[in-house]
Formats: C-alpha cells, structure tokens, sequence
C-alpha cells in the first residue's frame, strides 16, 4: 500500500472525513468542524506528509507583540505550530511528519493537537485577526 492510500485509510479509521481529493497530487482535505478541522490539508510530499490549515488572515499588519504571542504558543502545542505564510498576511497551522514510518497513532496525534490548540487558543486568535 502507498503513503497516500494509507493515511486515507488511518483518516477513514479516525473518522475524519475528506470533503475533497486531488489524486495527483496525493493530498486531501478533511474537514470535521466538532474537532476545529476546517478544510486540513494533508499533502503526501515524500518524504513528508504536510499538514496545513487556514486560520486567520490579519486585518492590518501584526504588531510584534502579536507574533511574539504566536511563537509563546508554539512553545505549549505538543505538534505542528502556527505559522505566518509568506505574504506575511495570514496565520497557518503547519506540521510535518516522516511517511516512511507514519502510523495512525502519530497522525491521529498531529490532528489532536491542532483541536487541542483550537479549542485552547481560539479566542486569543479571533482577537488577533479583528485587530
């Protein structure tokens, strides 16, 4: 069985379900609002899987203040991060992980994590973006 075949499989088993899936470029999004996905991008990028939500797109430039925040929240979630894209503009939540031994307990692991850090941080985050 393939890396994208078998996180399809371990997402199946999760009960998460994929709303949509581009075979060629093996990546799906899933969306399970109950667990704060809304539409996570799982990417098989051999050698690694790529994990990326949309969070919030700031409303003016951030303050350092703000970014400073974001990395002291970083340092409590136990995988992946917020990330600032390139633009500068909008806030990700990013997290790799290695395929060539991915099991279901670590990708299960890598998308508590981003409930976990939904449901703890939301409020904060919804205030950064209406600044």
């Amino acid at each position: 069985m393939n890396h994208f075949d078998k996180v399809k499989m371990y997402l199946a088993d999760l009960g998460i379900p994929v709303v949509n899936e581009v075979l060629n470029e093996e990546l799906v999004i899933v969306r399970d609002q109950s667990q704060g996905l809304n539409n996570l991008v799982i990417d098989c990028e051999d050698p690694v899987l790529i994990m990326e939500q949309f969070i919030f797109k700031f409303s003016t430039p951030p303050s350092s203040n703000v970014l400073l925040r974001l990395l002291q929240i970083n340092r409590e979630l136990v995988h992946g991060a917020f990330v600032v894209d390139n633009t500068g503009s909008k806030v990700i939540f990013r997290d790799t992980l290695q395929l060539s031994n991915l099991d279901r307990n670590e990708l299960e692991g890598s998308i508590n994590a981003l409930s976990l850090a939904m449901a703890e941080y939301s409020p904060e985050l919804i205030s950064f973006a209406n600044n």
